[in-house]
């Protein structure tokens, strides 16, 4: 088969809503060549090495690929693609050079060339998180191992924030909590929360190829007693109390549910939220705020922002009265 490679020139901003949409027309995968990945340090603490190769990275901006199979219906699929794109601006979403090239792969070469940018990665204290195909050894015996299939994936989980998400789960989660995944995409959130230690994780997404990743990967985690997925927008019709709720997604669409958020929360109820670029965090802060959050922590890693913030208990809302 004949595989046609699209390739957005783009920013840092717009990589995870253009990959969304890459997936939704049908993408088997999705490279991102971030030429900040080359000035990173990568935590070498379990023996990896990282060697990446400039030459595979544009000099500025971020370049986003993914792998659509040749057929008669490239033409409207690339067009839908590229109006989506543009649709973007419509939510003040940065699209830098919104560069769009088209070019034809075979496939032996798109089954690995994605590969090549995914190697095991220790991104919290305990959690590691490794593509399917490496072989690992834990380095301790409270590390924590996600697998994460990411070619149907949205994401590999290693982005600046899923990171901070994953580290604030970590770091706030309590044993036996009924969490939320708002969101899920690949399912590495709720896998993470699972293997911390939450009694149960609702993950919820409202792209249906979302949920069938998440499925994959919660199925190779071994988490499904865990975990129920579904297919749902937001927090629409979710009824319960839970402990904490938490969404890797775009500030837009954060200040969409907070309230909703708000309400579904036990008091001290955390609310974790990340995917907030710098230039929205003062308008998410604002409206977590209005809505009665309190703000713990805020978490900064490259041009990223996420925050801890939880609902009041009985007694800071008695104190207020």
């Amino acid at each position: 088969m004949k595989w046609s490679e699209i390739s957005i020139l783009t920013t840092q901003e717009a990589i995870e809503p253009i990959s969304n949409i890459l997936h939704e027309s049908g993408a088997s995968g999705v490279v991102i060549e971030d030429p900040q990945d080359l000035v990173k340090v990568w935590d070498t603490s379990m023996g990896e090495i990282y060697q990446l190769n400039p030459d595979d990275y544009p000099d500025e901006g971020v370049v986003v690929k993914a792998y659509l199979p040749v057929n008669s219906f490239l033409g409207e699929t690339v067009e839908e693609i590229k109006e989506a794109i543009n649709g973007l601006l419509l939510h003040n979403i940065d699209l830098g050079h919104n560069k769009i090239t088209i070019s034809e792969v075979h496939e032996e070469e798109w089954a690995t060339a994605w590969k090549k940018y995914y190697k095991p990665v220790k991104i919290s204290e305990r959690i590691t998180i490794i593509p399917t195909w490496e072989e690992y050894e834990k380095v301790s015996t409270d590390e924590l191992i996600v697998e994460l299939d990411p070619g149907m994936a949205f994401g590999t989980g290693t982005h600046p924030t899923t990171v901070m998400c994953i580290q604030a789960i970590e770091k706030t989660l309590k044993p036996e909590e009924e969490v939320i995944d708002v969101g899920t995409g690949s399912g590495v959130l709720s896998i993470a929360a699972a293997k911390l230690g939450a009694k149960h994780v609702t993950a919820l997404d409202l792209d249906e190829i979302a949920v069938k990743s998440a499925r994959l990967n919660i199925k190779l985690n071994k988490t499904q007693d865990q975990i129920t997925v579904r297919q749902n927008n937001l927090l629409d019709n979710v009824s319960g109390q839970y402990d904490m709720i938490v969404a890797n997604i775009l500030a837009e669409i954060i200040l969409r549910f907070d309230e909703d958020a708000f309400k579904l929360l036990k008091p001290d109820g955390k609310f974790i939220v990340s995917g907030i670029i710098k230039g929205k965090k003062d308008e998410v802060k604002r409206a977590l705020l209005e809505h009665g959050f309190i703000i713990d922590e805020t978490l900064l890693m490259e041009d990223w922002v996420a925050f801890i913030t939880r609902k009041p208990s009985q007694k800071e809302i008695q104190r207020t009265r």
